[in-house]
């Protein structure tokens, strides 16, 4: 099965932003990439980007790829936003499909509506249906999903956790395993650097991208290492059993401008 997820918007999309500067797309792509580690562990699977870290890519792009790879499900992730900039008491999850609510789209989005409200607590905006591109111009079954408020002072909070970044793309596997029946690997292949918490600063198609990256990690006085893994090479920055030292290094990181997650293995 061939699954494409596509991390709305990018770095440098204008207004896609929280009243106190947290960028949309640094949300959406955790979740991607937390969501793509965890359908490496079910069989017969193969899971696509339809974005880039490298730079904003248009959305005719995103659906024209997916459809000439005829993947099966896209999955487009997001978070919401209410208002003219300020902050605003809008909350919660909701799950879009196309108008004619085609069914097995519309089976998908429901349950991962299901699982998000029941896994965040956050109030149930409900599975509605919206013309947005990627749902009208992809021809496999498509959803698409708001995960909290950038607007809300409380959402906000749980949109840069991430323990909640984890609990979304959590959701949203189950809810697509759930649907079209996949199977978890009997014995998955060990993962780099297994049982710790990895801070990633970066996941490129090509090295060069990469190794710039670890380039300007080393300048800042970290010690990176690139490594190749499902077709991507790997910026890691460390490697930890505890916790709370990988939040640590992620907070420090962010501080000087360079964009990290947290993976468990």
């Amino acid at each position: 099965m061939k699954i494409m997820l596509d991390a709305g918007h990018g770095y440098n999309t204008p207004g896609k932003r929280s009243p106190d500067g947290m960028r949309e797309y640094e949300f959406n792509r955790a979740v991607a990439l937390y969501a793509r580690s965890l359908l490496q562990n079910y069989q017969h699977v193969t899971v696509f980007f339809a974005h880039s870290d490298n730079r904003d890519v248009p959305l005719q792009e995103r659906t024209n790829y997916a459809n000439r790879l005829r993947v099966d499900v896209y999955v487009s992730i997001h978070a919401n936003a209410f208002g003219s900039g300020g902050w605003t008491s809008a909350s919660g999850i909701e799950t879009y499909v196309y108008p004619s609510r085609p069914h097995v789209a519309l089976q998908l989005a429901q349950k991962i509506q299901r699982n998000l409200v029941a896994g965040t607590g956050l109030p149930n905006r409900g599975v509605k249906t919206a013309d947005f591109h990627v749902l009208r111009e992809t021809k496999m079954d498509g959803v698409l999903v708001e995960c909290g408020f950038m607007t809300n002072q409380k959402d906000i909070k749980l949109l840069r956790s991430e323990e909640y970044r984890r609990t979304i793309a959590e959701g949203i596997v189950k809810a697509v395993s759930n649907q079209y029946n996949l199977k978890r690997k009997i014995n998955p292949p060990p993962s780099h650097t297994s049982g710790m918490y990895k801070v990633q600063a970066g996941a490129f198609k090509e090295k060069k991208n990469g190794d710039d990256l670890a380039a300007k990690l080393r300048s800042a006085g970290h010690t990176p290492y690139v490594y190749q893994e499902n077709g991507f090479y790997k910026v890691q920055v460390g490697a930890f059993e505890r916790k709370q030292n990988a939040d640590s290094l992620v907070s420090k990181l962010r501080n000087e401008g360079f964009e990290t997650l947290i993976l468990l293995d």
